[in-house]
């Protein structure tokens, strides 16, 4: 017997952009999925541009695209995220896990499973409920990057304000966030 929507699980997330004051972050809803899958509604849902390597730490396991890892990366072996579903890591008690993009950068997230829930009939997942703040530009220089980039550009008197108010294309709101633009940008999961 197929199962319904209405029967569908619902993971309600909560993920926090860690080393950022005041904090920046998303509350997103979806359907039981893959890390991989998650990965890409982290992307859109930070404004990220996935054009790095990133990973996952969930329950002392490193999860990722193998296909992008090599041995200059680390020793340790990495779980292929393809395999790995969120329902996966509830049974084993995961409750709270990491996600770290470009490792140069360091942008690590911190990910809460709230709750479960059931689906909604009629409603599109994944979904962004809630969140906070406008998600810093790729390649500034991870979080302590990010706090002189914005002392830069808002400070007219700043050295590097001209230059860095053009690297960013004009301005720079960190208060933004449009939920319903991101909301139209989700990859559907199944």
């Amino acid at each position: 017997m197929a199962k319904t929507a209405a029967t569908d699980v619902i993971y309600q997330l909560e993920i926090t952009l860690d080393h950022i004051r005041p904090p920046i972050w998303r509350r997103v809803q979806v359907k039981d999925c893959t890390l991989a899958k998650l990965h890409d509604v982290i992307q859109r849902g930070f404004g990220w541009c996935d054009s790095h390597l990133h990973e996952f730490i969930a329950g002392g396991e490193r999860f990722g695209d193998p296909r992008q890892w090599n041995d200059d990366f680390g020793d340790e072996p990495i779980g292929d995220e393809r395999k790995m579903k969120l329902s996966q890591l509830a049974e084993r008690g995961v409750k709270k896990f990491e996600y770290v993009y470009d490792m140069g950068d360091d942008w690590k997230h911190t990910i809460k499973i709230q709750k479960t829930l059931p689906s909604e009939a009629g409603v599109r997942y994944p979904r962004l409920i809630a969140g906070e703040r406008a998600c810093p530009p790729e390649d500034c220089g991870g979080p302590w990057g990010y706090t002189d980039f914005l002392q830069a550009i808002q400070n007219r008197e700043h050295p590097q304000h001209d230059e860095l108010t053009e690297w960013v294309g004009g301005a720079f709101d960190p208060e933004a966030f449009a939920i319903e633009a991101v909301n139209k940008t989700l990859p559907a999961t199944r």
